[in-house]
């Protein structure tokens, strides 16, 4: 089992600052998935920061988007900042 996001942060370039419920840290670029699916409505930069958490994971509802929790953490690259 996956840890669960317990908080979203916004940063530039359509990156994101998550923290998990393990204690753990990372960064999630999400450029490489914006020009897929419905994923490219998240190129409008209001749509992208509308992301928050929602069960384990992360969804931007106004675009009805959500991630897996096991994508989240595996794609995060840790950190201990950010």
């Amino acid at each position: 089992m996956y840890p669960s996001v317990t908080a979203v942060f916004v940063q530039d370039n359509y990156q994101l600052g998550i923290t998990f419920n393990n204690g753990e840290r990372g960064v999630l670029d999400m450029k490489p998935y914006l020009d897929f699916g419905i994923f490219q409505k998240l190129k409008e930069t209001i749509s992208f920061s509308n992301v928050r958490v929602a069960f384990d994971t992360i969804e931007w509802s106004d675009v009805d988007v959500d991630l897996d929790p096991e994508f989240v953490y595996e794609k995060s690259v840790k950190t201990l900042i950010f």
